[in-house]
């Protein structure tokens, strides 16, 4: 009986929908992944072994264009925010805006100047600016798609639904790079001591697949657009106080917690991609990557069907703290027992199970985590009566990008200072003792202290449980209602 009027309760609100919007939102966020994914994960590479910039240089590119966007962020949040809807709605229009300028800028992140210029200057240059116009482009897509999620629906399952697909989206988006790219962009250059074949980065085949990225991403876009529709109501004549909203947000115990959290799962996210170095660089063999990404989503893929029905039973915060612990614990598990096995036959495996049980605990975060910030969204209305997805979502976009920034930067300062790799002599060079083994220390030293800080602040700190957003959600959908009614008188 309670379960039919539960039932009966949410085929009645007004904003629910289907899977065919959440299809939609899946696709517009492969889009984001097939273009980010790319180029956090091989960009690195491309620079330092196929451009052969020195690392220290490359991780100060990394930092300057991520200062820009400190500027950058919070100027798209302002521009999106203080946006009149159209017909088409408030956010969804930059779906089919920004999505040709994207792609052609990630495609132009992979050129190979120099077979332009003979000057390292001049090269560098060209990366400043090839890499900022990606970094723009991206953000004034990131924003208001982010945004689009609050505005689809208001219905908590229904948030639960797009956040699911988001990640569905996300893991297919980010799983086809890094599992494809490999087989085009690496190619055999010699043997190492024992026979195995060493490969190294091909520049044609980086530009290649980064056409066929950009290509899809701007595909993705265009679907998403025509297949998700805006349902919450937007002012027709937005009042945005940016400095109340923005000292809203310093004042709220969920927003901080989530940005922080955000923060570390960006940057343990782009800290993986020096995973490259690690398969071509300790265990000699790249195509580990295809493993490795394999076992990184494959877990998330299997907990989809459960996804749903486990957030309505426990409440998103609550899985969130159970799922970072195992990934916490077999971080910590990876950092001690790997190093001690052999680099060819048993290191591998262990590897790829501790990130298979990496990845099943981050799933549950993963899975979540944008609903996560849609219920911050509305939990600030709650407290403060102001509503502006854009501006919290380009706050929460600068802090995903300064873990970005202290993974780039700082993982590169790492590979360099600590493993003492120089991609312009060893690019091509696979194992080197001394070498290797430091690549492998802080592979796998950071991801133990990320996950175990994310655990923290999931379990202990983030405060919106399932039982605190009950009414926090019946105050956003009678406001919601009210300004409806608003519009139609």
């Amino acid at each position: 009986m309670e379960k039919q009027r539960s039932l009966e309760a949410v085929a009645k609100h007004p904003n629910k929908i289907g899977i065919k919007e959440a299809i939609g939102y899946m696709l517009g966020e492969g889009g984001n992944m097939f273009v980010l994914t790319y180029v956090s994960s091989f960009l690195k590479v491309f620079y330092t072994d196929v451009l052969k910039l020195a690392e220290s240089k490359v991780a100060t590119l990394f930092l300057v264009t991520r200062l820009w966007d400190a500027i950058n962020d919070p100027i798209w949040g302002y521009m999106v925010a203080k946006k009149k809807p159209t017909k088409d709605g408030k956010f969804r229009p930059y779906l089919k805006w920004v999505c040709i300028p994207l792609g052609l800028s990630a495609i132009l992140c992979f050129v190979d100047f120099t077979q332009l210029t003979s000057s390292q200057t001049m090269v560098l240059v060209f990366s400043y600016i090839t890499y900022t116009a990606f970094g723009m482009l991206y953000t004034g897509m990131n924003i208001p798609f982010g945004s689009l999620a609050s505005v689809i629906t208001d219905d908590p399952e229904g948030r639960t639904l797009l956040s699911t697909f988001r990640a569905m989206g996300s893991g297919v988006g980010g799983a086809a790079p890094l599992l494809i790219a490999p087989m085009i962009i690496y190619t055999v250059t010699g043997t190492n001591a024992e026979g195995m074949e060493i490969k190294s980065a091909n520049a044609q085949g980086m530009m290649n697949f980064g056409l066929i990225m950009g290509i899809c991403a701007i595909v993705f876009y265009l679907v998403c657009f025509k297949m998700t529709k805006e349902r919450v109501p937007s002012e027709a004549e937005p009042n945005v106080d940016m400095k109340k909203t923005y000292l809203g947000m310093l004042k709220s115990r969920p927003f901080m917690s989530v940005a922080i959290a955000g923060i570390l799962m960006s940057g343990q996210l782009q800290f993986a991609s020096l995973n490259q170095y690690l398969y071509k660089n300790f265990f000699e063999n790249t195509d580990l990557s295809i493993l490795g990404t394999i076992a990184t989503y494959l877990p998330m893929a299997l907990m989809i069907p459960f996804s749903q029905k486990l957030v309505k039973k426990y409440g998103k915060q609550e899985l969130c703290g159970f799922g970072s612990f195992f990934s916490a614990v077999a971080a910590i598990l990876t950092l001690f027992v790997v190093p001690g096995l052999d680099r060819h036959t048993t290191g591998p495996i262990a590897y790829m199970i501790f990130l298979f049980i990496i990845g099943f605990g981050y799933s549950f975060v993963s899975l979540t985590n944008w609903a996560v910030v849609a219920d911050v969204i509305d939990y600030q209305e709650y407290k403060t009566g102001l509503r502006s997805e854009s501006a919290i979502y380009a706050v929460y976009t600068f802090c995903r990008k300064l873990g970005q920034t202290a993974a780039d930067s700082g993982g590169l300062v790492l590979l360099s200072k600590v493993a003492g790799y120089d991609g312009a002599t060893m690019g091509s060079s696979g194992y080197i003792e001394g070498v290797g083994e430091g690549i492998l220390f802080i592979c796998t030293l950071i991801p133990a202290i990320t996950y175990t800080l994310i655990f923290i602040l999931m379990k202990f700190v983030y405060p919106l449980n399932k039982k605190q957003l009950e009414p926090v959600y019946e105050y956003v959908r009678e406001a919601h209602g009210n300004i409806e009614k608003s519009a139609e008188a």
